[in-house]
């Protein structure tokens, strides 16, 4: 048997924020290494192997939480791309509980502290990541929208396979 391909858990987006930020990323991502949709990642690698006891923590943390609303509040320069800062205080704490959950089987970059955004831009010269940086906070204004559920992927050494969808909300 083949040991089980590991998984990230996302946050989901409504329609027309998951649009804005996928269509920016499409724009200014390296196309050769664009293969996943727009993200906000919660968790990097959770267990492949323990993929039910995942969906199971995450969709019973995840009903405890209304859909939260979520603060788009600036733009992080990161040497070679952009992303949007995002600010929550329900969904940190959402979080930190599924990260108490899977402690024992955390990597150290999801054990660190979790600075959540979305990266429109990577992996490029630091001129041009510095100039797309200037141009987006020129014209940004904060935005809010709501969460409506996570998403948990299967890595496949590029592309992502959406696992599942675990909506936030007691009616989920």
């Amino acid at each position: 048997m083949h040991e089980a391909k590991p998984l990230i858990l996302t946050l989901a987006f409504d329609e027309p924020t998951f649009a804005r930020f996928d269509r920016e990323r499409r724009l200014h991502f390296p196309e050769a290494l664009n293969h996943i949709p727009a993200h906000a990642t919660l968790f990097h690698l959770l267990p492949g192997d323990r993929e039910r006891g995942v969906i199971e923590v995450a969709t019973a943390l995840a009903r405890t939480l209304p859909p939260p609303e979520v603060a788009v509040t600036g733009l992080r320069f990161t040497g070679r791309g952009v992303a949007y800062v995002l600010e929550c205080a329900a969904l940190s704490d959402f979080r930190s509980r599924l990260a108490r959950a899977f402690e024992p089987q955390l990597t150290a970059q999801d054990r660190q502290g979790w600075r959540p955004h979305v990266t429109v831009q990577n992996k490029v010269a630091p001129d041009v990541a510095r100039a797309l940086h200037a141009d987006l906070a020129a014209g940004f204004a904060p935005f809010r929208f709501s969460a409506p559920a996570t998403l948990l992927w299967r890595y496949l050494g590029g592309p992502w396979e959406r696992v599942a969808r675990l909506p936030f909300g007691e009616n989920a």
